[in-house]
């Protein structure tokens, strides 16, 4: 009797979502969960990392010279918990008026801006990614390609669908937090 009620126990401890799972994880695995799916990536390229570390740097003097939001990096957790979702974008904006989303694990809420640089795997952040962040209600989505740094960027209309805003070569423009930054 004793053996079948351990048995019990340690089947209720067994994860029954991704989500789950994803927190059970060592921390620093390079993983996503979207939609209720555990998604696994591999290590960026080098014209990935480029970017990223030159589009930081940018970004962070705009907003510490115009403090309009918290910029924030991967690895760092974006909870959207109502979608099942965990991601952690390569680039993402908190406005000032949101800040109590930021917690100390992560952000559990929407933020106004989230940048993508496209991995090897387009249709990752083209699709995928697209489809939550459009569900969800990210105002600005910016999807960069780092080979020709080709910037396209998608904002809500009223239907709260994606339309593509524009399309720019090394220009990163916001109008949520009114810059224009090249690159």
């Amino acid at each position: 009797m004793g053996d079948q009620h351990n048995y019990k126990n340690l089947l209720s401890e067994i994860p029954s979502t991704a989500v789950e799972v994803y927190r059970m994880l060592p921390e620093g695995t390079r993983c996503e969960v979207i939609f209720n799916e555990l998604i696994m990536s591999p290590s960026p390229s080098r014209e990935h990392q480029f970017l990223l570390i030159k589009l930081t740097t940018l970004l962070f003097k705009f907003l510490e010279d115009n403090p309009k939001g918290t910029l924030l990096t991967a690895p760092f957790d974006v909870y959207f918990e109502q979608e099942q979702s965990i991601v952690q974008p390569d680039l993402f904006i908190v406005l000032n008026s949101d800040q109590e989303v930021i917690k100390k694990n992560g952000v559990y809420g929407v933020p106004a801006i989230i940048i993508e640089i496209v991995s090897t795997n387009r249709a990752y952040d083209t699709q995928r990614k697209r489809a939550l962040y459009e569900k969800v209600g990210v105002q600005e989505y910016f999807m960069i390609d780092p080979e020709n740094k080709s910037v396209t960027l998608l904002t809500l209309n009223s239907d709260n669908v994606y339309e593509q805003t524009y399309e720019e070569v090394g220009l990163f423009t916001s109008g949520i937090i009114s810059c224009n930054i090249s690159f």
